[in-house]
């Protein structure tokens, strides 16, 4: 198993840490404890990815992986924000980013039935990158009306992003969705 592959196993490995810690106020700075183990986890998916392309160690493996590992650690953290009670994110927010990744990940099984891989476009970057921020933000859940307020854009600017790379990735892989014509002369 090569090293981007172990960096990404290492980052699902690294989400229940993430879970106990941030959700267990017995651990005291159990917030900064759990922010360093989520910003960790969000550096392997940098290094995992340019390691595997720098030196030509793209897998199927990691392929499938690496963008599951991504959808894991950032829906698992928004889910933590719903059973705290100073939840700092709104649900229905939670609930379409949730979603997104459901419809991407069905349209993405799909495609690999008709023989197409659907990388991450820079659309989908760009969202995963907002999102990990702001839960970067809402973990540590300063209290500052400037990082309030800049919680909250990141909120409403993930929000935008997710809805976006999710219109951008089904239009440009439309043609996943026409069925084949099948002449079987019945």
């Amino acid at each position: 198993m090569n090293l981007p592959n172990r960096l990404t196993i290492l980052r699902v490995l690294m989400i229940p840490l993430f879970i106990v810690i941030f959700l267990n106020d017995g651990i005291k700075y159990n917030e900064y404890i759990a922010s360093f183990v989520y910003i960790i986890a969000c550096i392997t998916d940098f290094f995992d990815g340019f390691i595997a392309r720098k030196y030509n160690l793209t897998t199927n493996f990691g392929k499938f992986l690496d963008p599951l590992a991504d959808k894991l650690l950032v829906n698992m953290a928004l889910i933590c924000f719903l059973v705290i009670p100073e939840n700092p994110i709104p649900a229905w927010i939670v609930m379409i980013i949730i979603s997104r990744d459901f419809i991407i990940s069905g349209f993405r099984l799909v495609a690999s039935d008709n023989g197409v891989v659907i990388a991450a476009d820079y659309w989908g970057k760009v969202k995963t990158t907002v999102q990990m921020i702001m839960t970067v933000f809402l973990i540590i859940n300063f209290d500052n009306m400037f990082i309030n307020i800049l919680e909250y854009i990141l909120i409403y600017a993930a929000l935008i992003l997710t809805i976006i790379s999710l219109c951008v990735c089904i239009y440009n892989n439309k043609e996943v969705l026409k069925d084949p014509i099948h002449n079987d002369n019945r």
